[in-house]
């Protein structure tokens, strides 16, 4: 069963990118020269999927408006004969068709995915967060669909981290199958220091099943007093088998200031006009300390 469409929950307040994201989306912080969104939007595009299904809330609608056309952006550019700026411009536009979805209460990542039920209706899907960036060569959706194409079972994607650090994520236990490849035995939402002998640490990617939709319905707040979607997922992997992948590239919390302000550093590396120059200013100022 081929995957056709992609959630992307974007519905979250940003407290942790206060007071930036007071009156703008952390979503349309920019990294580099586009924003956040804009790299998981392509990042799905480039994987081969059709339809992007956006969780909003209120005061996101800069993020609809970015993928919507503009006419008279257009018409001001192709006046100052900005040919190339306003083809990259209208490009964004049509990259995709994207439909949103209101989550009308923060009741937390399990319920906004919930809320797509049925825009996704009675297929497998792809859930990307918006605050995880991945630099790699072929992008992290479409190394999931891979496997996806063999599986046909949910998927994961995780990333090793130090012990220290697994009561800040939803960590999995598993029995490895082959390199980066596990099968999925416990899932545990930010457990407490020396409840889990496991570093395989969740980040924001998954292929879900549509069955995932009535397990939300019956999940209970658990952290934080919201539904959590790791709940959900620990239930679902004892009714059909389920997997966890470690991807391979490097991940960034671009929800995190300090995350955010190492994807600024790598995109800007691989940036191709840019890239050179922005190199070297990186190592005179490293030369400064």
């Amino acid at each position: 069963m081929k995957v056709t469409k992609a959630v992307i929950p974007v519905a979250g307040r940003g407290t942790r990118f206060l007071p930036a994201s007071k009156s703008i989306p952390k979503e349309m912080l920019t990294i580099v020269d586009r924003p956040t969104i804009q790299y998981i939007v392509e990042e799905v595009v480039a994987s081969g999927i059709e339809e992007i299904i956006l969780v909003t809330s209120q005061g996101k609608s800069a993020i609809e408006n970015h993928f919507d056309y503009d006419f008279e952006l257009d018409t001001i550019l192709k006046e100052k004969n900005k040919d190339q700026l306003c083809e990259e411009v209208c490009n964004i536009s049509n990259l995709i068709d994207i439909v949103s979805v209101r989550q009308k209460k923060p009741l937390g990542l399990g319920h906004a995915i919930w809320t797509t039920r049925n825009v996704v209706g009675d297929n497998p899907f792809v859930v990307l967060l918006g605050d995880d960036l991945v630099l790699s060569d072929v992008p992290c959706c479409q190394q999931m669909l891979n496997l996806f194409d063999e599986f046909q079972e949910s998927i994961v994607a995780i990333q090793k981290v130090p012990m220290d650090q697994t009561p800040s994520y939803g960590i999995v236990e598993g029995k490895q199958l082959r390199d980066r490849v596990f099968e999925v035995n416990r899932m545990v939402e930010k457990p407490a220091p020396g409840t889990t002998s496991s570093n395989l640490a969740i980040i924001g990617r998954y292929i879900l099943q549509p069955e995932i939709f009535k397990l939300l319905e019956k999940t209970t707040p658990g952290h934080g007093g919201e539904i959590q979607l790791t709940d959900a997922l620990l239930a679902l992997s004892k009714q059909r088998p389920m997997y966890a992948y470690e991807f391979e590239g490097t991940r960034f919390d671009a929800g995190d200031k300090l995350g955010y302000l190492k994807a600024i550093i790598a995109f800007a590396l691989r940036h191709p006009t840019l890239g050179p120059e922005f190199k070297k200013h990186i190592k005179e100022v490293s030369n400064d300390f």
